[in-house]
């Protein structure tokens, strides 16, 4: 019992069970307190209060709701564009393969033309160098023979010099005079 006591006294002593006097009496402060919440209440309600927050709860929810669905549309429209520029990017890599490709053909058929080329070119060069060459062998022996010939028609005169008389010399040039005029008759 001794337990019991202390508990009970210290509940009986604590500040709600302060006040006194009757229940009902404007001298006890519990019965004020509770006809001044009793009050606010009612002014809360008259004022519409709870309505209000109600509302005022129910424009942020939608509010919250359009800036989500903002939001939704936002993604959607940014997904929209990634895969618009993912799909550019694709074909601008495609079309830079394509026109890589395009451009190593091109080179390659360039070189093989240029390699052809050269090859004519190398012919002509190798032609007019023959060319040349055979030319100048041509006037070689054309004046090797115009030597010979000079050579041999100094010999013949030297030996015909030697061999002829003024009589023989004579009777020579009758007969070139005479083949000359019957050449020309």
């Amino acid at each position: 019992m001794k337990h019991l006591i202390l508990p009970l006294s210290l509940l009986i002593a604590s500040p709600a069970f302060a006040a006194g006097g009757p229940l009902f009496s404007l001298r006890n402060t519990n019965f004020v307190v509770f006809i001044a919440f009793a009050l606010f209440i009612g002014i809360l309600i008259w004022a519409k209060v709870p309505a209000k927050l109600g509302d005022m709860l129910d424009a942020r929810a939608n509010q919250i709701k359009a800036e989500l669905a903002e939001a939704k549309a936002l993604r959607e429209e940014a997904r929209a564009l990634l895969s618009s520029y993912e799909r550019k990017q694709k074909e601008v890599q495609e079309q830079s393969e394509r026109i890589v490709a395009s451009a190593k053909e091109e080179a390659m058929a360039a070189a093989k033309q240029a390699k052809e080329d050269l090859k004519v070119s190398i012919a002509r060069r190798l032609a007019a160098a023959e060319d040349q060459i055979a030319s100048a062998e041509a006037g070689a022996i054309r004046q090797v023979r115009e030597k010979a010939v000079s050579v041999a028609i100094a010999a013949a005169a030297d030996v015909l010099a030697k061999q002829s008389s003024a009589e023989s010399a004579a009777a020579s040039i009758d007969d070139a005079i005479a083949q000359v005029q019957a050449k020309l008759h």
